[in-house]
């Protein structure tokens, strides 16, 4: 009989999202061994390697990716059909704020699969920086934000989004010009202060040919060809390069992307979402 095992398919999408079976081991409470075990007897009941074994970390294989992308959608109708029978009944409206780079990027997908599970449940996003957010979780203008930790913001960490310098293709080599027209966020912002602050180490004459509070303001100068924008890899549109050492460009590091909540929150449709963004988005 084919049998998959919903909790090993959660353990495989835990592998493939850390890169790595000991973090893996973290999201799924599991033990290391325990978790590389599950795995290994799934590829032995296919016939087939899942993934590639490297020393610090593993990689999907071509059939891996395939049951991957099944395994997701398994798992996210799971989650559905079980929230369907024992939270049918879940009301009521969630402030959510994110900044831009974020909303664009990280929680389309998470909340089309919340607004599915939870219909009744109303959802307003508030696009705005992490550090405007700040003030609004202390006086609970927003229930949640999801955010870049920033001074006033702390919250449960999800990740570390790396950042990179991004231009366009068709745009002549622009990050070769001294000093170097870049486009940020206004003050305040992290992404601005990784950037600047890595640029001064690597001793790169620059200027701020744009500040803007919008994504979109600095993705249209870097597709003009005026600047290039340092943003986390994951607001970088599919068709723009991403730029790093290879162009002579410093590594800029990473944001640290955490969930906070306000004094207004305990209560089921927030704590849910809550739940949803973090099983998606930690790692």
């Amino acid at each position: 009989m084919k049998s998959l095992d919903l909790d090993v398919l959660a353990m495989m999408v835990a592998v493939a999202d850390t890169g790595n079976i000991s973090r893996a081991a973290d999201v799924v409470n599991r033990t290391q061994s325990a978790v590389s075990m599950q795995i290994r007897a799934l590829e032995n009941s296919l016939g087939k390697e899942l993934f590639i074994r490297r020393p610090r970390s593993v990689v999907p294989t071509q059939d891996g990716e395939i049951l991957l992308t099944y395994a997701r959608r398994m798992l996210a109708l799971r989650e559905e059909a079980w929230a369907a029978v024992v939270r049918p009944d879940v009301t009521g409206r969630v402030v959510l704020g994110v900044p831009d780079d974020y909303a664009s990027s990280l929680l389309p997908p998470i909340l089309k699969k919340f607004s599915a599970t939870y219909p009744k449940v109303e959802i307003q996003v508030v696009g705005l920086p992490s550090v405007a957010l700040a003030p609004m979780v202390r006086d609970g203008s927003v229930d949640l934000v999801c955010g870049t930790r920033v001074k006033g913001l702390s919250g449960e960490f999800i990740r570390h989004e790396p950042m990179v310098w991004a231009a366009t293709p068709g745009a002549s080599e622009i990050w070769k010009e001294r000093p170097l027209p870049i486009a940020v966020f206004l003050p305040g912002s992290v992404a601005r202060e990784n950037a600047i602050r890595s640029l001064e180490l690597a001793k790169i004459p620059y200027r701020t040919s744009y500040e803007s509070p919008s994504l979109m303001g600095l993705l249209s100068m870097a597709e003009a060809g005026l600047a290039i924008a340092p943003l986390a890899r994951c607001a970088v549109p599919q068709h723009f390069t991403q730029l790093g050492q290879n162009q002579g460009l410093p590594e800029i590091g990473s944001l640290e992307v955490v969930l906070a909540r306000s004094a207004k929150s305990k209560r089921p449709p927030c704590e849910f979402l809550a739940e949803k963004i973090l099983s998606e988005l930690r790692r």
